[in-house]
């Protein structure tokens, strides 16, 4: 028997628990921030950084119309007109940069809201941006018995230099939690968050560092999880002794970079997720 349709009273359940999207800040609102924050990051030579914390902090709170203005914020003189776009490269790099950086996300905050949050950008995305964006998925990525020791050589290298000095204490006590749990983090962490070889020539690709700021500003977005957040930040300071860092990725692995990263978050934080605000969304009664 096919179902076609829920239930009346499983679709009024469904109605509670704010199942909706937090609301959206005004762009008007969200500007300010995204201008100063950005300003403050052209400065420091970190807009990549910026880019990818912005992203992931949006994603987190919950708010894919505004992942979609911070693509139009990011690519156009004013977000508002479309006709003061940049060039198709420079927003195709961006683009790739915030898909990349929610992809990313999803290790920390879950599927849902990196699939609510990747609509939000695609639905800004021009015609031409979307034609020039990957459209197969990476071989390097799918495990296959050609790829898939290297998938696994690369979540264990990651692993190592987030958590050393304690990552056998920490892959031990994760494997007596659930057995299969540590090894789906490996995975994950070859498949998704490691940077992917061939650096720059792929698209979107986040260095070691960026991949630090994804997990520190989702964790730190995500609030009541103070123990990772500690985890990844040691992770971002830890990859200073990565080899081949660029210049901005050393500068956001240092001790000021890190705490730069910490404080832009909570800029942004400060204005779409204000400490006390109750939800706006209206509580459906049975």
């Amino acid at each position: 028997m096919v179902v076609k349709h829920l239930p009346p009273t499983v679709k009024q359940l469904l109605t509670l628990r704010n199942p909706g999207l937090p609301k959206t800040p005004p762009f008007t609102k969200l500007y300010p921030v995204l201008r100063s924050t950005f300003e403050d990051a052209q400065i420091r030579k970190a807009t990549t950084g910026w880019l990818t914390l912005t992203t992931c902090t949006l994603l987190t709170a919950n708010l894919p119309a505004s992942v979609g203005q911070l693509y139009q914020f990011a690519t156009r003189d004013d977000p508002n007109d479309a006709a003061t776009r940049r060039g198709v490269a420079d927003s195709i790099h961006k683009a790739a940069l915030m898909r990349e950086s929610a992809l990313k996300s999803c290790i920390f905050v879950g599927v849902p809201r990196t699939i609510l949050s990747l609509a939000g950008l695609n639905s800004v995305l021009e015609d031409d941006v979307k034609a020039g964006l990957r459209k197969e998925p990476s071989v390097k990525r799918v495990p296959t018995a050609q790829t898939v020791d290297e998938i696994l050589t690369r979540g264990r290298t990651l692993w190592q230099t987030i958590y050393t000095p304690h990552d056998e204490k920490l892959y031990n006590k994760l494997g007596d939690y659930h057995p299969d749990f540590i090894e789906f983090i490996i995975q994950a962490y070859g498949g998704v968050l490691a940077p992917q070889p061939g650096g720059a020539s792929e698209q979107g690709n986040l260095s070691r560092a960026m991949g630090s700021v994804v997990g520190t500003a989702c964790l730190r977005a995500e609030t009541h999880v103070g123990p990772q957040l500690i985890s990844h930040v040691f992770g971002l300071l830890k990859a200073r002794d990565v080899e081949g860092l660029s210049k901005e990725d050393y500068w956001l692995s240092s001790d000021e970079g890190t705490e730069w990263v910490i404080r832009t978050i909570d800029k942004i934080l400060d204005i779409v997720q204000p400490e006390g605000t109750e939800s706006e969304q209206v509580h459906a009664k049975l």
